[in-house]
C-alpha cells in the first residue's frame, strides 16, 4: 500500500513529550497546564494530543518579562 506523499518537510505537530522538551518543562507540567487552562493551545488528533509549533512559540512569548516587578 502507497503512502500518501507529505512533501519532506517536517510536521508543525509535536507530540506533548516533544513540546515539554522544547519549553524545557517537565511532561507532567505540561499536562497540569493544559488540565487547568494556563498551558499552551493544543489539538487533539484521534484523541491524541498536539502542540503546534507556532503555538509554543507564542505562547512562550507571551511570557517575556524584562523584570520581576513586570509580574
Amino acid at each position: 500500500m502507497d503512502q500518501p506523499h507529505l512533501g519532506t518537510e517536517r510536521s508543525p505537530y509535536v507530540s506533548v513529550a516533544e513540546a515539554a522538551a522544547y519549553l524545557r518543562l517537565k511532561r507532567r507540567t505540561l499536562d497540569n497546564m493544559r488540565w487547568a487552562g494556563g498551558g499552551p493551545r493544543y489539538r487533539k488528533h484521534g484523541g491524541r494530543v498536539f502542540y503546534h509549533r507556532d503555538e509554543l512559540e507564542a505562547w512562550s512569548k507571551r511570557r517575556e518579562f524584562r523584570s520581576t516587578s513586570q509580574r
